[in-house]
């Protein structure tokens, strides 16, 4: 009886260690797959009986048998792609998916962060699954609730131009010239320099600030634009959109100022009111060389600014350690558009595993943690980069060679338990 028993245990150790080089075989083919996590084979012995004696003494086991396949999360090396919808996770968390996998609809876990965009805008990993985290509005605020994050349709719409700022200095002793003229602004002003302004819709309107001396310590000034882009005007005719007054004091400095304004662009909101900044006069309290002076020196533009902008698509995305994702647009701004979340579990080595780098809750994993990454022990996130596979090829070869030699000495054993029980047979003979 103990000879066939024998058998049997040599057996079960014979297919413990094949499922052992089943799991270090596993290892190895995903030593290369992007956020793989290794897997290692847990044994236990097998029901012990009793040939002698009672309460434990004399027991003889009968083999072993694998408990489980336990998943080893730790950090696996992070490899630099250069690609900004590539992210890796440094340290505990995962990456959140949905969509339909192997006919499966649901939420899955990754490690695997190779991401793109899709044509409809969405963040999906390389099986078209939608990464979840948290959209924006046009004003780059977050939203509360996750869902799928949408960035590849974004775009940075137009500002108005409110506010346009010159620092120039004008000529204190040039001559006065004729009569201000709209037609002929190049004789009958002293100084003109440009700015370009946006209407509401984000179209551009290049608009000359001509400057007039029209006394001692006082100059006359008058932006003007082509009447093509004003409601009702004439191609070719400049039409007045601005003009102020200014004054000066004997030091060269900007005692008071005053303007009006009526830009009525074509289609935009009308009017547009344009505010230009020329200077803190010294009658306000100001210092009254911030802005345009009046010096012996030739007239000369120091400074030019304004606050609008056209329309602008989305050039570039850039992702920080906290998951925001940034936009860089055509029009030279940017604005956040989103953020990714992240997920943590109590247990994450009780995930189930179900293929393509993704995992699914089980009741032994526990609920997930979801929230914005860096925070409340969840991952952050490293941008441009992927994280590799964990999987120490050394350790696996020794494994291998392990399970190898364990698997030759238990044929051994049921090899010996079979010559005994051939004896055993040649008695009756």
């Amino acid at each position: 009886m103990s000879l066939m028993t024998a058998l049997y245990t040599g057996t079960s150790g014979m297919e413990a260690n094949s499922q052992e080089l089943s799991v270090v075989s596993d290892n190895i083919a995903n030593a290369n797959t992007i956020g793989f996590k290794a897997g290692r084979a847990v044994f236990e012995d097998a029901l012990a009986q009793t040939v002698l004696g009672s309460n434990g003494v004399g027991q003889v086991g009968l083999g072993s048998r694998m408990a489980t396949v336990q998943k080893i999360f730790t950090q696996g090396g992070l490899t630099n792609t250069g690609n900004a919808t590539d992210l890796a996770l440094q340290g505990s968390g995962f990456f959140v998916v949905k969509g339909s996998y192997d006919g499966r609809q649901s939420e899955f876990y990754t490690r695997n962060g190779q991401f793109t965009v899709d044509q409809k805008g969405y963040m999906v990993n390389q099986g078209g699954l939608k990464v979840q985290g948290y959209d924006a509005d046009s004003t780059g605020q977050l939203n509360a609730v996750p869902g799928d994050l949408k960035i590849g349709d974004v775009t940075s719409p137009p500002r108005a131009t409110a506010n346009l700022t010159v620092k120039a200095n004008l000529q204190a002793d040039a001559i006065i010239p004729p009569a201000w003229d709209p037609t002929n602004p190049g004789t009958t002003s002293n100084f003109t320099t440009s700015v370009t302004a946006y209407d509401s819709l984000g179209k551009a309107h290049q608009i000359d600030v001509a400057f007039r001396r029209s006394g001692v310590g006082t100059w006359e000034w008058h932006a003007q634009t082509d009447g093509s882009g004003i409601q009702g005007g004439v191609a070719g005719t400049p039409v007045e959109v601005a003009s102020g007054v200014m004054t000066f004091d004997t030091n060269g400095k900007l005692t008071a100022q005053s303007q009006t304004s009526n830009f009525n662009p074509v289609g935009a909101t009308q009017p547009q009111a344009l505010s230009f900044n020329l200077g803190d006069p010294t009658g306000t309290g100001g210092t009254g060389v911030a802005g345009v002076t009046q010096y012996a020196s030739p007239s000369a533009t120091t400074f030019i600014n304004q606050d609008g902008y056209a329309a602008g698509d989305l050039a570039e995305v850039s992702v920080d350690a906290n998951g925001k994702i940034t936009g860089a647009f055509t029009n030279g701004q940017s604005k956040v558009m989103g953020q990714v979340e992240v997920a943590n579990f109590t247990a994450p080595d009780q995930l189930d595993r179900v293929g393509g780098n993704l995992f699914t809750q089980s009741a032994s994993s526990g609920q997930p943690t979801i929230g914005a990454p860096g925070e409340g022990g969840r991952a952050s996130i490293v941008a441009g980069a992927l994280e590799q596979s964990n999987v120490d090829l050394a350790s696996e070869f020794v494994r291998m060679i392990a399970a190898q030699r364990g698997f030759q000495a238990n044929s051994k054993t049921i090899t010996t338990a079979d010559s005994l029980l051939q004896e055993l047979m040649n008695l009756k003979r």
